[in-house]
């Protein structure tokens, strides 16, 4: 393997998605072709229909592309059974979600621990990783708060704690900021920045947030399922 493939971390090639809508066929993506680097800080943009949450769901193993190829770490998503995909979505790939997903009888650290608890680690090494990431985020002295003792924000951060836990390979954020405020929305792309220069996490973004896409090194702008390509 040359050095520049062992840097390639997502590849979509030329992919297409194709919703089934009673008698009609409705292309999502038509033809996408993309390599996301390892550490990258890339904001996927567009507006509503363009493609862009399709496209994270396809590299997160959570749908299927109709034709073409989704390689994750130099594999083929394809040809994983699912079993192995649900590994893969485990250990590999971290989710933050614009409606949080958290699970509301958990406490916030039972929340952020979730993932390690499921691979079997030592619950004296979860204790000591999930707290440094509750740390890094702020939210150690929230650690026994349920979801709904928090606030949008907060629960936004034990997402993103959540979501790195495991040391994933790469963290997908569907419109992370949606449901927050202009204030919370800083400080949430504040922490991501820092994960992503201090810990080397690297996060793909689906957003029309201008503040993601102000902060993210790359933007890559989808229209109608492609790349935009600038006149």
């Amino acid at each position: 393997m040359t050095n520049q493939d062992s840097t390639r971390l997502v590849e979509l090639k030329d992919v297409t998605k194709i919703y089934r809508q009673g008698a009609l066929d409705v292309p999502a993506l038509r033809g996408l072709s993309l390599v996301i680097e390892k550490g990258e800080f890339t904001a996927l943009s567009g507006p509503s229909g363009s493609g862009k949450t399709t496209a994270l769901n396809l590299i997160g193993a959570l749908d299927t592309a109709t034709s073409g190829e989704v390689v994750l770490e130099g594999t083929p998503l394809r040809t994983l059974g699912r079993a192995a995909l649900s590994r893969l979505r485990r250990d590999r790939i971290g989710f933050v979600f614009q409606a949080y997903n958290l699970i509301p009888v958990l406490t916030a650290y039972e929340n952020a621990e979730l993932v390690l608890a499921l691979q079997g680690v030592d619950a004296k090494k979860r204790k000591e990783k999930v707290m440094g990431l509750l740390r890094d985020v702020g939210l150690e002295s929230m650690a026994n708060r349920r979801p709904d003792q928090l606030s949008g924000g907060q629960q936004q951060r034990v997402a993103i704690a959540r979501a790195i836990a495991a040391d994933p390979a790469v963290v997908l954020a569907d419109e992370p900021t949606a449901n927050v405020d202009s204030e919370t929305a800083e400080r949430l792309l504040a922490i991501m920045e820092k994960l992503n220069r201090d810990r080397g996490v690297t996060f793909i973004f689906s957003t029309h947030d201008p503040r993601v896409m102000e902060r993210a090194r790359r933007v890559v702008r989808l229209v109608d399922g492609r790349i935009e390509t600038p006149a």
